[in-house]
């Protein structure tokens, strides 16, 4: 007797498009209009690196034009009371030095960013080994150790990014909400391609920007055409 077994099969289906503009708009039609969340928007590019060699790593920081959507909690380290303070009214949820440092080493991590005063890195360096794997290390690179904290705070809290391509060679970055107007997106994809383009190492070889990808947080992904970019 012969036994029928049902076997699934998935379907994956695949959405390309010729430009940005159709692209944000085909990922806002994907996208479940049932969440009880508000979706983000990412990109996803495939760089010709060679990940292998140190000097081919692309990394920056933007600040998006129109903001990320996503709330930012920020902290600051310093043990000057005034900077503390300003700290504090510029939108920091928290501002120290020992205090925070004692908070981390415990297991505190109620925040997003971190921002630092170049005297106390010293200090700092008590708890970056908790702080860097979660890309959290205060770093002159993309500006979070600084002495203008007032600017620095208030750059991570209107939407300033970060990227860096992983071991694949793919470049992740967040580029707004789905509930952005499209021209907004836009805006803020076109800086971020922009940051990637010029972030390019000097001995990649070929061509750089492979493939080019949007998807909501929940949504498929549709492959825009490099060409557009």
């Amino acid at each position: 007797m012969k036994k029928e077994k049902n076997k699934k099969k998935q379907i994956i289906e695949k959405f390309s498009v010729a430009s940005l503009e159709e692209g944000i708009t085909k990922v806002k039609e994907l996208a479940k209009k049932d969440r009880k969340f508000i979706e983000s928007i990412d990109i996803a590019v495939n760089l010709g690196v060679d990940v292998k060699q140190s000097d081919q790593t692309v990394k920056g920081t933007v600040l998006l034009p129109h903001g990320s959507g996503k709330k930012i909690r920020a902290i600051v380290f310093t043990n000057n009371e005034e900077l503390a303070k300003i700290a504090i009214e510029a939108g920091a949820v928290m501002a120290g030095l020992d205090d925070l440092i004692t908070k981390i080493d415990g297991g505190f991590f109620n925040f997003d960013c971190c921002i630092a005063t170049p005297d106390v890195m010293q200090k700092i360096s008590k708890v970056a080994k908790k702080l860097g794997p979660r890309g959290l290390m205060p770093s002159p690179k993309n500006g979070t150790v600084t002495t203008d904290i007032k600017k620095a705070v208030s750059d991570a809290l209107k939407g300033k990014v970060d990227f860096k391509n992983d071991k694949a060679g793919t470049v992740h970055c967040l580029i707004g909400k789905i509930n952005f107007e499209n021209n907004n997106l836009i805006e803020n994809l076109k800086v971020v391609i922009k940051a990637i383009k010029d972030a390019k190492p000097e001995s990649a070889k070929g061509k750089y920007i492979k493939e080019f990808y949007l998807n909501s947080t929940m949504g498929p992904s549709v492959q825009v055409a490099v060409e557009s970019l």
